[in-house]
């Protein structure tokens, strides 16, 4: 008999999940036959919902219209999910990996929020994706470098979380990107040369991270970069050289990053720039009297490195400036009288150097002038009476100089003055009784002279708990 050729058995029909028939019933997907992409977003979105929201609720429900879905925006002729808006939504769950099947999304904004976990690598799958905002959450582990792959990205925020590891060279590969914003994490390891090619990159904020190595040169190849934010972390060598090409950059903060070595001259291309901060590392050598040509500074801080020579008079060029700040250092020779021509500085502060040579009296012309700091200094001569001329000046700190003659009268105008510091120098004579009548003085120290005669009355707030003091008409116990 012949052999009865087998039946093939019927491939069982799968059955609809739960997600799957929910977005189909017609209201969270208006004919979802039609609209099978948007039916796939719906998915995804209620796959990752609880994964989300942590303990915060979110509107998302299969009864109503996605379109009205709270932080949902579908846009597109083809109907399809482009936005995801969630930040500062208190959301406290992690970030679903099924948000990498939304094809379509062009921005995912999850900042502001109490999301923990990693951030998942099927992220790098939205090939559409142009920002992505994860900062200020408490996100961990590392970067995935698959975010290398979001070839149309301008935007990637994860500044403020917990993310810790190397930064991945595959960032290099966004090349539309603008803003990569990484600062304030736990990262490790070195600046990827890769960073470089980020032709179109205008912020590069990676501060206060625990980034080692040196800082590349390749930055310098970053033409469109407009700021450029190292700040706290442990980087060694110099400052590049190459960073002088960034002719559009407008703020350069490395503060408190262990670099070392001389200022590069270059920096003084720089003709865009408005802020230099490279205070708190180990620089040395002299300030580049390039940095002059800087005419839109508005913001000079060298303090605690270990600058020497002496001040350059070109500094005096700094149409725009309202802070030079010197401080900690050990630069030498006398103060230019070239900085009385800053007519727009706030304040000027040179103190704990070894500077020498009388204060010139030019800085009584900076009129803006709040804060005026020369301490600790080996300064000499006497106190210009011009500087009774600073009327917004709040802060007077002369002490631990070698100053000497009498204190100028003319002090006595400084109406705005509260803070006022002449102690450990050589002056002489009496107080004048003009400093009586600064309404606003809240301290006054003038030990360590040799000063005579009684204080006037009217100071005798500013010097509470001195003994022996001699006020006019009166003496303190």
């Amino acid at each position: 008999m012949p052999t009865a050729t087998p039946t093939p058995a019927a491939t069982p029909t799968p059955t609809p999940t739960i997600y799957e028939t929910g977005c189909s019933n017609e209201t969270a997907v208006p004919n979802p036959s039609s609209n099978p992409g948007l039916v796939s977003d719906c998915i995804a979105l209620m796959e990752g919902k609880d994964t989300l929201r942590g303990t915060t609720s979110i509107d998302w429900d299969y009864d109503k219209a996605i379109t009205t879905w709270e932080g949902v925006t579908v846009s597109g002729t083809s109907q399809r999910v482009t936005r995801v808006y969630l930040s500062g939504n208190g959301l406290s769950g992690s970030i679903p990996p099924e948000l990498g099947n939304l094809s379509n999304l062009q921005s995912l904004y999850l900042s502001d929020n109490a999301l923990s976990g990693s951030i998942p690598p099927e992220l790098g799958n939205l090939s559409n994706l142009q920002s992505l905002y994860l900062s200020d959450n408490a996100l961990s582990g590392s970067i995935p470098p698959e975010l290398g792959n979001l070839s149309n990205l301008r935007e990637l925020e994860l500044r403020d979380n917990k993310l810790s590891g190397s930064i991945p060279p595959e960032l290099g590969n966004l090349s539309n990107s603008i803003w990569l914003l990484l600062g304030g994490n736990s990262l490790s390891g070195s600046i990827p040369p890769e960073l470089g090619n980020l032709s179109n990159l205008r912020e590069l904020h990676l501060y206060f991270n625990s980034l080692t190595g040196s800082i590349p040169p390749e930055l310098g190849n970053l033409s469109n970069l407009w700021g450029l934010n190292l700040d706290g972390n442990e980087l060694s060598g110099s400052i590049p050289p190459e960073l002088g090409n960034l002719s559009n950059l407008n703020f350069l903060y490395l503060r408190a990053s262990g670099l070392t070595g001389d200022i590069p001259p270059e920096l003084g291309n720089l003709s865009n720039l408005e802020y230099l901060a490279l205070l708190d590392n180990g620089l040395s050598g002299s300030i580049p009297p390039e940095l002059g040509n800087l005419s839109k500074l508005q913001e000079l801080n060298l303090m605690d490195n270990g600058l020497s020579g002496s001040i350059p008079p070109e500094l005096g060029n700094f149409a725009k400036l309202h802070t030079l700040d010197l401080r900690g250092n050990e630069l030498s020779g006398s103060i230019p009288s070239e900085l009385g021509n800053l007519s727009n500085l706030e304040a000027l502060r040179v103190s704990g150097n070894r500077l020498s040579g009388g204060i010139p009296p030019e800085l009584g012309d900076l009129f803006n002038l709040e804060d005026l700091d020369l301490s600790d200094n080996e300064l000499s001569g006497s106190v210009p009476p011009e500087l009774g001329d600073l009327f917004n000046l709040e802060i007077l700190n002369l002490s631990d100089n070698g100053l000497s003659g009498s204190i100028p009268p003319e002090l006595g105008d400084l109406s705005n003055l509260e803070w006022l510091e002449l102690s450990d120098n050589e002056l002489s004579g009496s107080v004048p009784p003009e400093l009586g009548n600064l309404p606003n003085l809240l301290t006054l120290r003038i030990s360590g002279n040799e000063l005579s005669g009684c204080v006037p009355a009217a100071l005798e707030r500013t010097l509470t708990g001195i003994p022996g003091v001699t006020f006019c008409g009166e003496t303190t116990p």
